[in-house]
């Protein structure tokens, strides 16, 4: 492993060789340049990989030229518990001091760009300020969703109270790692009748799932089935960003699933499920057998079902091209968006831009009033009515009324008319489930999988995860909830891909979600259905806020704005099991004007 360093010592060595996106598929093969024999049995046992096994014998970089080493800093320059970025001159590093010991990783969050070095260090990882991603400062590794790769570690040398990193200029440049994988050693014969694993539904929870199992030296045939035309996609980025094409939402290349054998059916819809033979099958007649199964169909958007309802240019919006097409038809001309929840606001924001016009209906007297309160959720309406959007609040839609089979008016149930070209459905969404009704597997009264911990369902090896899934939520109580966040099914496929493999993984995250409107973005961690309080800190008229949701003596959830890393900080903090009292927070608004945070971690309180 030598040519980056002057004189290695192999105790000190913690860096991580990760080629660039098109050497990737070179990564694991052996010195003779064929792939090590049989290294990973095909029964689905968890197998981990050793350096000497992944690294070809000619050190993939060629001498020092690739290597850049620098002094960074004094000894002196952090203080425990503190993170910096420093400049290597091909990039940038994060460096870290945690209990005495310095290291470094990539500065840049994988998921969406974030700089971690304003993020939350907790427990030996760092969690991103935007999104609530954690990683592992020991290895770089991701620890907790979203986003799909990990960080890169760099080597850290003391010298004369110097900190010096080195640091491949490569992977300086990359700012993302992705993990080490398996490759499928089962030929699949093309079509053959059976697999190892079948994941039915492509979003976060069926991808990760399948990522994972290659990341535990899984090495038998896995097939992903989806009813979308398109490999694995950012869905979330779907509403607020329409125009978004499929190749910029896809979540890895093609050549990705090529290279690591892991196999995807498009618009393949799986019909029926037969427990007792292990085996489904699809709308087009094609049967196909398993040994072990994940389900994570996500949902269906309810449509309306009022007088007009099969009427040109009404959307929910599911895919990319639905997108793209609500964008061509708004542009200059009337939208209508129904329902003022996340999707609704933030197609409203996205049109303002592009329609002549754009008007919300929704049934509450304030949008997001369930999840964020009266108070914010005025906040935010006046903030979408400064940029022209009108609301119809305390109203539905009666009936579409078409011209020549198009869309031309929504008369709403207050008798009011408003004029529409293109209309935007955002009312909520049912488990994708109907498929499963005779199967034997559970589904609750509303249509949702109920697992528990280890995402495992009534059936043994049959799994869910996803949008579809009820579970125990540790952190309430292990309350059965349902909670259709991207971060939470990644999370999800990942727990259910590790009991597959039998390594007894439980689900403990803490959700965390998030939303953009306007270039401003609201975060939110933790469960707050049924809050009976919401505490503010800050300047709602400003956009500059926290809010604190609490039940009882309890938080259970925040949301901010302009207000980072404090969601992050709480998601930190609920993740390591200590409770969040409503006192500690009123206290801290008597005494504090500063929006100090430090209460929260703990010190001091």
């Amino acid at each position: 492993m030598g040519g980056c360093f002057s004189k290695p010592k192999p105790v000190e060595l913690k860096i991580e060789v990760v080629l660039p996106e098109k050497e990737r598929g070179k990564e694991e093969l052996s010195a003779s340049g064929k792939g090590s024999p049989r290294a990973y049995q095909g029964n689905g046992t968890a197998r981990h990989f050793h350096t000497e096994e992944r690294l070809p014998a000619p050190h993939p970089y060629a001498g020092t030229q690739d290597c850049v080493e620098a002094a960074v800093c004094h000894v002196k320059d952090l203080e425990n518990g503190q993170m910096r970025e420093v400049e290597l001159g091909w990039g940038k590093v994060l460096l870290v001091k945690e209990n005495g010991e310095f290291h470094a990783l990539g500065h840049k969050c994988p998921h969406y760009g974030a700089p971690l070095v304003k993020g939350v260090l907790s427990r030996g990882r760092v969690r991103c300020p935007w999104h609530g991603a954690c990683f592992n400062i020991s290895t770089g590794d991701l620890e907790d969703f979203p986003g799909l790769d990990s960080l890169h570690k760099f080597q850290v040398k003391i010298e004369k109270e110097k900190v010096y990193v080195w640091a491949s200029k490569q992977a300086l440049q990359l700012q993302r790692r992705t993990k080490v994988m398996a490759k499928c050693i089962s030929p699949s014969a093309g079509h053959s009748g059976s697999t190892n694993v079948l994941i039915v539904g492509a979003g976060a929870a069926g991808l990760v799932c399948a990522e994972t199992l290659r990341q535990e030296g899984f090495s038998d045939r896995i097939v992903l089935c989806t009813l979308d035309r398109h490999l694995p996609y950012d869905r979330p980025k779907l509403s607020k960003s329409l125009d978004a094409q499929p190749e910029q939402l896809a979540l890895r290349p093609k050549e990705f699933f090529r290279a690591y054998g892991i196999e995807v059916l498009t618009e393949a819809q799986v019909v029926t499920v037969d427990v007792r033979n292990k085996k489904v099958v699809f709308k087009d007649g094609f049967k196909l057998e398993y040994n072990k199964l994940l389900l994570a169909p996500g949902s269906s958007p309810k449509t309306l079902s009022c007088k007009g309802k099969e009427v040109e240019n009404v959307f929910t919006i599911r895919t990319p091209e639905d997108a793209n097409r609500v964008v061509r038809l708004a542009r200059g001309r009337n939208a209508v968006v129904v329902g003022a929840g996340f999707l609704g606001m933030e197609v409203a924001a996205y049109l303002t831009e592009k329609a002549h016009s754009v008007s919300v209906v929704e049934l509450e007297e304030t949008p997001f009033r369930r999840f964020l309160g009266e108070r914010v959720g005025r906040a935010l309406m006046k903030m979408f009515e400064n940029n022209r959007v009108k609301f119809y609040m305390q109203t539905e839609v009666s009936e579409l009324r078409a011209q020549e089979g198009k869309l031309k008016e929504v008369v709403l149930k207050s008798s009011k008319v408003v004029r529409a070209d293109v209309c935007v459905v955002g009312i909520g969404a049912v488990p994708a489930t109907g498929f499963l009704r005779q199967s034997g597997i559970s589904l609750d009264s509303r249509g949702f999988i109920p697992v528990n911990k280890m995402m495992q369902t009534n059936i043994p090896g049959v799994f869910a995860a996803g949008d579809a899934v009820t579970f125990p939520l540790a952190w309430r109580n292990n309350r059965k909830v349902n909670i259709p966040h991207w971060q939470m099914a990644h999370a999800q496929g990942r727990v259910a891909a590790q009991n597959m493999l039998a390594q007894e993984a439980e689900i403990s995250t803490v959700p965390y979600l998030w939303t953009a409107m306007f270039g401003k973005s609201l975060r939110y961690a933790g469960y707050g259905e049924g809050f009976d309080d919401v505490i503010i800190q800050g300047d709602l008229e400003e956009l500059k806020f926290v809010a604190f949701y609490t039940k009882g003596d309890e938080v259970i959830a925040v949301a901010s704005m302009n207000y980072d890393p404090i969601v992050s900080k709480v998601a930190e903090v609920l993740a390591s099991g200590r409770a969040i009292r409503k006192r500690e927070v009123e206290l801290f608004l008597l005494h504090s004007k500063t929006g100090d945070m430090s209460w929260l971690t703990g010190k001091g309180s």
